[in-house]
């Protein structure tokens, strides 16, 4: 694409053939080129003057220039200022008159001013020379042509006559439209290049041109009208740098993008494409997405060679089952397609499998495939919601044993464009940090106060209203999201523990973590750059762990020996849900665990089963056993309260000592 500055950097020549010292700005005012004359004329260098405050220009000269970087974006008309003082290098100064014109390209705007250090008024027919002459120095460089207001060729330079193959008598009175392709969709373009130069704007683009012997080739061109001082049209200038060979490469380049090679298939980039192009005009159609069963078993068994020829096999059975069909390869053994056809004559392509096998090597190859049917727009909306629920419903297949092609019922549909609906949303909200934190109180039995504060964050969004953590933090581990929620809950946890320690209130607040984020090397020293923040103690920070967490954690020696330094720093770590995974003594010894907290599962049915009380009694006991202190989850009756607190329970949190609340009604429980 042109621009001023790719002007500049292509030929240094343009405007120093201009025969007065000149210098150009942005619209911000700032000089982005001076001219060997105005270098020779006052002896500043261009990186002198390339300043924010350039020694050239009196300040009061600047502040009278202001007006015409605020005002004069959209009007080519030149501006004359008479008797500007200027300043020499030497400490000497000139008085003269500067004539300024502004030049629009690419929405961006350029001011050149010429400096007539003789101070003697400039004529229309000397501005019109100055353009010419960087006309002259452009023509050295790109193909040049030039239009009446009718869009006849008036002039073309040697370079475009080459190119075009046109002889100079021959090209003038031509029109611009015969430079096109004689096709309606190259017509529509060049008259809608003429339109923009009609209303006095420019056009900057590539488009696909052809020669007199009717050869098609590709430029990049910049066309716009020349203007007098009254702002008439002139006449309109072309600019056109060709790019055939860049144009042919890149058309092969995405040929190879949008084939598939080893089947002769489209690639899922080209499928992505039409999928679009559906969705734009609202076609109905069925997404339909097939995975071949135990295919890389089958790998094992057979060489390459032979896989090779079972996959353009399967394709071949693809193209005759599925008539009037799009179909693309998407994986080493997926494949998608677009159809109009009903969902039984999908499923039924099961059966044409068995009945139609793929023999290699004169053996019949037990071929079977999952499969996943998703229609637009009745269930999801884009491609990447027909990609989402296509993987979906080929999991649940999947779990189902495979050797079919099913489809969601409209509730999981409505369930996963929720889901997707929350991640996009879940991207802005982390943007902008619209997650909130709330604490939920925990009592210690002992001295019957609030010691501790579990951060839950919370989110209500103004689109999906509010979201529950049991259905976001899913969303957000699934997606990788829970990272930067972790991060968001670190800061917000230290940054309000820092806050209560120096209120005199030394209560901890813990906050939940997952494998994800402590499989970051990095962790230890995130955190403790976070507590250095916020000046926050590492012992009024508590992390709590899920059993899932700490069978995985067992086997990872770079997340056992992180804990291991963080709780050396003071760090308390904390084993949550305990009882609903799978105990191990192991993970009890290797990973530096101060508490344990029961389910509330177990809490919430205490009352009705007596063995429920013995069980919740053993798993006190054994937390004890192991000097670990022992919190329940859950608890919202005074009978339970008293019941745990007579079994020997340590804490306990729920929503009988309190619901989440804010920071200051957390202080009011402290004071």
């Amino acid at each position: 694409m042109y621009s001023i500055e790719a002007t500049l950097d292509s030929s240094s020549s343009i405007f120093n053939n201009i025969p007065y010292p000149a210098f150009l700005t942005d619209k911000e005012g700032n000089i982005i080129w001076w001219s060997k004359e105005a270098e020779k004329h006052f002896g500043f260098s261009h990186d002198d003057v390339k300043v924010e405050n350039p020694p050239l220009l009196d300040s009061s000269v600047k502040e009278s220039f202001s007006d015409l970087y605020n005002n004069y974006s959209h009007n080519e008309d030149p501006v004359r200022y008479d008797s500007v003082l200027l300043y020499h290098e030497n400490g000497e100064h000139s008085i003269a008159s500067i004539v300024a014109r502004s030049f629009i390209i690419d929405h961006n705007s350029f001011v050149l001013f010429l400096i007539d250090l003789y101070n003697q008024p400039k004529s229309e027919e000397a501005s019109f020379l100055e353009l010419q002459s960087i006309k002259k120095s452009l023509s050295n460089s790109y193909m040049v042509v030039y239009l009446d207001k009718e869009g006849l060729i008036t002039d073309a330079n040697a370079q475009f006559l080459k190119k075009s193959n046109w002889t100079p008598k021959r090209i003038l009175g031509k029109s611009f439209w015969q430079m096109f392709p004689d096709t309606p969709d190259h017509l529509k373009v060049a008259n809608n290049i003429m339109k923009l130069l009609r209303k006095g704007e420019s056009f900057q683009g590539t488009i696909e041109k052809m020669t007199k012997d009717g050869l098609n080739y590709w430029v990049n061109m910049l066309a716009f009208p020349v203007r007098d001082t009254q702002n008439d049209t002139l006449y309109y200038l072309l600019l056109e740098e060709e790019i055939t060979e860049k144009k042919l490469f890149q058309s092969r380049l995405e040929k190879i993008a949008y084939v598939d090679t080893e089947t002769g298939l489209m690639s899922r980039h080209r499928l992505e494409d039409i999928v679009t192009e559906y969705i734009e005009e609202k076609r109905h159609f069925s997404f339909v997405f097939i995975t071949i069963d135990q295919f890389y078993t089958l790998r094992e068994i057979f060489n390459d060679q032979t896989e090779s020829k079972l996959l353009i096999e399967f394709a071949k059975r693809l193209k005759v089952y599925f008539e009037d069909t799009t179909i693309a390869r998407v994986g080493r053994d997926e494949f998608a397609l677009i159809t109009p056809l009903s969902d039984w004559y999908i499923q039924g392509f099961t059966n044409y499998l068995r009945q139609n096998p793929i023999y290699l090597n004169n053996k019949a190859i037990p071929i079977t495939i999952s499969g996943a049917i998703t229609k637009y727009p009745e269930a999801q909306h884009s491609f990447l919601h027909l990609i989402k629920a296509s993987n979906t419903t080929i999991q649940k297949v999947k779990q189902e044993g495979g050797g079919m092609i099913a489809s969601l019922s409209q509730s999981e549909h409505d369930k996963l464009s929720r889901s997707i609906q929350i991640e996009k949303r879940l991207l802005e909200a982390l943007n902008h940090r619209d997650l909130h934190v709330m604490y939920l109180p925990q009592k210690d039995l002992e001295s019957d106060k609030i010691t501790a504060v579990e951060a839950l964050v919370r989110w209500e969004d103004e689109v999906l209203g509010v979201i529950s953590p049991e259905e976001l933090i899913p969303i957000a581990e699934e997606t990788g999201l829970i990272n930067e929620i972790g991060t968001f809950i670190l800061e917000k946890c230290c940054e309000q523990a820092a806050i209560w320690h120096s209120k005199g209130f030394p209560i901890k607040v813990s906050f939940n973590s997952s494998i994800r984020e402590f499989r970051d090397k990095n962790m230890v020293k995130t955190i403790r750059k976070v507590l250095e923040k916020y000046d926050c103690p590492p012992e009024a920070l508590q992390i709590e762990f899920t059993e899932k967490f700490a069978l995985e954690a067992e086997a990872e020696k770079s997340i056992i020996q992180q804990m291991q330094t963080l709780q050396q720093d003071g760090v308390t770590f904390v084993l949550d849900d305990f009882g609903t995974g799978y105990a191990s003594l192991r993970y009890l010894q290797l990973l530096p665990i101060s508490q344990l907290k029961i389910d509330k599962s177990f809490i919430s049915s205490l009352l009705q089963q007596e063995k429920l009380q013995q069980l919740v009694q053993g798993l006190i006991q054994f937390g004890h056993s192991l000097s670990l202190r022992v919190v329940a989850e859950g608890v919202e009756s005074a009978e339970q309260f008293s019941l745990l607190k007579q079994i020997g329970c340590d804490a306990l949190q729920g929503y009988y000592i309190s619901r989440p609340i804010s920071t200051r009604e957390v202080e009011n429980l402290l004071n």
